[in-house]
């Protein structure tokens, strides 16, 4: 994984990950932790608590040993910095450092949701100072969480997972983007690099018209390249795989509604454009989500498992 994201010559099997894996319950017989209810936690006693801690873990090593992933993307539940602490060793208790651990960590602004979108935007045109100030707040406070977490054997990274685009496009103008997104989201970027971590980013959607200032942000590495939206992966990769690590981009439309023949060439396609020259890690175009058919993503695996090696 490491040296995916560093862009060194790789031997083997192309590292793997999923954002998430929604699919605990036809996998395992268990809910995500996601999907656990927070009211749940608050009527637990310490030695519940403990408990459901430890039954997480063991559900994301399980996923990670299970699926060959090379991360494991911690969504802790309830997702305060002392809980992700917390779930940090006891994954490591579970092993050791066969998996790189990593959190979100994004401080920008991503896609208003419905209710908020028509404020967002006239906060935009009458209040763009206090929108700026606002996303400066969200940077020192990420900032301050990743220097308290940073210790030996703890993260290794963070995945800035705010969406800035539709399938059409951003919804920024790249002006807009510019000004109210690039500054903040190389700050933070810089800021997790110089504390030691390693940072992806992540947004789904055309982001064909902002990827300039998203790899001028300087992540190590770029998830997850939508086919949905449009995205290349062998125009990425000629474009700026030698400044970039690329992750994905298995069209997950083909992993949900596909034939298995679709299924098979949308990962054979991934592998055969983001291999050459290594800086690249395979993956869906999202993630596993509720509802995907588990044996879709086996199928994608066993392309992976026959074709992703150098």
């Amino acid at each position: 994984m490491i040296e995916a994201l560093e862009r060194r010559p790789l031997t083997g099997r192309v590292p793997h990950l999923e954002m998430v894996f929604f699919l605990t319950m036809e996998a395992f017989g268990k809910v995500h932790p996601s999907h656990r209810e927070y009211s749940q936690w608050l009527q637990m006693e310490p030695k519940e608590r403990e408990m459901h801690r430890r039954d997480m873990a063991d559900l994301y090593v399980a996923t990670a040993k299970r699926y060959e992933h090379s991360a494991i993307f911690i969504h802790p539940n309830p997702g305060t910095p002392e809980e992700l602490d917390r779930m940090v060793d006891l994954i490591r208790e579970r092993s050791g450092d066969d998996y790189f651990l990593m959190a979100h960590g994004d401080a920008t602004f991503a896609i208003p949701n419905g209710t908020e979108m028509e404020e967002f935007s006239c906060r935009l045109v009458e209040e763009p100072d206090k929108l700026k100030a606002q996303t400066a707040g969200y940077v020192k406070n990420a900032l301050e969480i990743a220097t308290r977490l940073r210790r030996p054997g703890g993260l290794d990274g963070f995945a800035l997972c705010a969406d800035y685009c539709f399938n059409t496009g951003p919804f920024l103008s790249p002006a807009q983007f510019a000004e109210f997104i690039t500054p903040y989201l190389a700050e933070v970027t810089k800021g997790y690099r110089d504390l030691g971590y390693y940072v992806i980013k992540h947004t789904d959607g055309n982001i064909m018209p902002i990827i300039d200032q998203l790899v001028q942000t300087h992540p190590h590495a770029l998830h997850s390249l939508d086919p949905q939206g449009g995205v290349d992966i062998a125009e990425v990769k000629r474009r700026y795989g030698r400044e970039v690590c690329l992750i994905g981009n298995v069209h997950c439309g083909m992993l949900d509604t596909g034939t298995p023949a679709q299924i098979e060439e949308a990962a054979r396609y991934a592998l055969q454009h983001g291999m050459p020259g290594g800086g690249y890690i395979f993956s869906t175009s999202n993630c596993i989500y509720t509802g995907m058919p588990l044996a879709s993503y086996e199928l994608m695996l066993e392309v992976w498992r026959r074709e992703g090696n150098y």
